[in-house]
């Protein structure tokens, strides 16, 4: 059983890098979060505007995307950080595995957005949520942070990696 956790040279750069996308992304949102919270307490009580389309407003979350899992008491601050850091631990073993640049990168991003959002979790039973988009109206988007965009952005990574950036895709060839 030893043996296998032995990672090569390459898997463990592989692995360094990744964590090091996931190490910025975390400083990152909960630098965001910080500030929010403190340079904006108003954000906590309604909508601040900051731009046209971009409106702060503090939101706890005890549950998932679109607060999926928001009723299930006090336990879903263990189950859904036990759940977070078990993915991120299957991330890692595919970064060591030999995820090409592009996927390297999109499971840093993932796994520092989970992070992210585990930390509030174990801090404040909730994650803190706090940007809010709109177009004028069109103000349906559910409040968010820098790290469910993170998350976003690496699966949208992973999805065109997969369609387009493999050498035997059909997509490639004239």
């Amino acid at each position: 059983m030893i043996a296998a956790l032995r990672f090569s040279p390459g898997a463990v750069r592989r692995v360094l890098v990744g964590l090091a996308v996931a190490l910025a992304v975390i400083a990152l949102d909960q630098a965001s979060k910080t500030w929010v919270l403190s340079e904006w307490p108003e954000a906590r009580y309604g909508r601040v505007p900051v731009v046209r389309f971009l409106d702060f407003a503090v939101n706890w979350n005890r549950g998932v995307s679109f607060s999926m899992g928001n009723n299930l008491g006090d336990c879903d601050r263990i189950i859904f950080a036990a759940l977070a850091l078990t993915v991120c631990a299957g991330l890692v073993v595919w970064m060591a595995k030999g995820a090409r640049p592009m996927v390297l990168g999109a499971l840093g991003l993932i796994v520092g957005g989970a992070l992210g959002n585990s930390i509030d979790r174990i801090r404040y039973g909730a994650v803190e949520d706090f940007l809010y988009v709109h177009i004028g109206a069109f103000d349906w988007w559910p409040i968010f942070n820098l790290a469910d965009s993170m998350i976003c952005i690496g699966a949208g990574l992973m999805i065109f990696d997969s369609l387009f950036d493999r050498s035997l895709s059909h997509k490639n060839t004239p």
